[in-house]
């Protein structure tokens, strides 16, 4: 058996680690870690685990928690695994890490959009963008996996077979999306109060939003040279989710049929990326609590441009349940295994 271990096993990211690693076969709790909830038993945390996890919340240093896993995931604030990481713990352990800490390349980057120095930029070049469809050769090879964000995953693959194969002028593409409340994380903030969230709609982090850069630098890769986009994140009231849909102008001789060649080239394997019909419009409510990215478009001809839109589980293929599916490619287990829950509706 795995032993996984998870650091920020509380907020909500961890608590979904929890439920896939509690129904993988061949994976075990090592370890539940939180600093805030110290000593407290976690199915008082979250009582959906009752009698189920046994296991009390503890909080140690790295050096203590390695020998204890396997792999250990980081759902942490930005900069704490860049902060405790070094290349002697990597040797020990795998580290699959749910924030932003090694998701970009120059440092100069991340410091400039997360406002905090990077403390372990030798560390960047052994980290591996999680990207899983995108990525997969390199993340079995890895020992540092750098798992992306919901919106960037959304985004990304919404985007990357038509940037990749050139049918869009990537200098013209605009992304918006929506997330459930929950990607914005446990902690009490005014802003997600339930009165403030409840029948309301609202962009924020316009020009500003931190997966801005992200998304540009792996869609950056594909296309071969710098691509700019504008992101435009918007908060809705549901709890999970993330919808994006996205805009850009076609190149000569782009057209449905080469689109549709393209996502089919890139995804028609792929056992987690689901091509509807051209025309039909992703839900969000039909990937809800499942590993699933559901992605479409359709043309227009009046204007030469194209609608990408793309759907998938914030807190499963945004997040958990991307870094489960990274881990089981790390130790060379199918990467559907844990993984094959259906969506959930209503």
């Amino acid at each position: 058996m795995i032993r996984a271990g998870i650091i920020g096993a509380t907020g909500y990211a961890g608590n979904e680690l929890v439920r896939l690693i509690m129904g993988h076969p061949e994976t075990e709790l090592a370890f539940l870690a939180s600093k805030t909830y110290e000593g407290e038993h976690y199915a008082s945390i979250y009582r959906n685990f009752t009698e189920i996890v046994e296991l009390d919340c503890v909080y140690g240093e790295l050096p203590e928690l390695v020998k204890k896993a396997d792999v250990i995931f980081t759902a942490t604030p930005q900069g704490f695994l860049a902060g405790c990481l070094n290349a002697g713990l990597l040797k020990e352990c795998i580290f699959i890490d749910l924030s932003a800490d090694y998701r970009l390349k120059d440092p100069a980057v991340y410091e400039k959009w997360y406002g905090i120095s990077h403390k372990s930029p030798e560390l960047l070049p052994e980290a591996v963008y999680g990207l899983t469809e995108i990525n997969r050769d390199k993340i079995k090879k890895t020992r540092l996996v750098a798992n992306p964000g919901c919106y960037t995953t959304c985004s990304i693959l919404t985007a990357y077979p038509l940037v990749k194969d050139k049918l869009i002028d990537p200098s013209t593409l605009i992304i918006n999306a929506m997330s459930g409340v929950s990607g914005a994380g446990r902690g009490a903030k005014t802003a997600n109060l339930f009165c403030e969230v409840n029948e309301n709609a609202k962009a924020y982090g316009v020009t500003t939003h931190r997966h801005t850069p992200e998304i540009e630098e792996q869609l950056g890769i594909a296309f071969g040279g710098e691509v700019r986009v504008n992101f435009t994140p918007h908060l809705i009231p549901i709890n999970r989710g993330i919808l994006v849909t996205a805009t850009a102008d076609l190149t000569e001789g782009a057209g449905e049929k080469e689109i549709r060649e393209a996502y089919e080239k890139y995804y028609g394997e792929e056992f987690f990326i689901r091509l509807p019909e051209p025309g039909t419009c992703p839900e969000s409510r039909y990937v809800e609590g499942s590993n699933f990215t559901d992605i479409s478009f359709k043309t227009d001809e009046r204007t030469n441009r194209v609608v990408l839109m793309g759907t998938l589980d914030n807190l499963v293929k945004g997040a958990a349940g991307q870094a489960v599916q990274n881990m089981n490619l790390v130790f060379g287990l199918d990467e559907r295994t844990g993984l094959t829950g259906l969506p959930m509706v209503p």
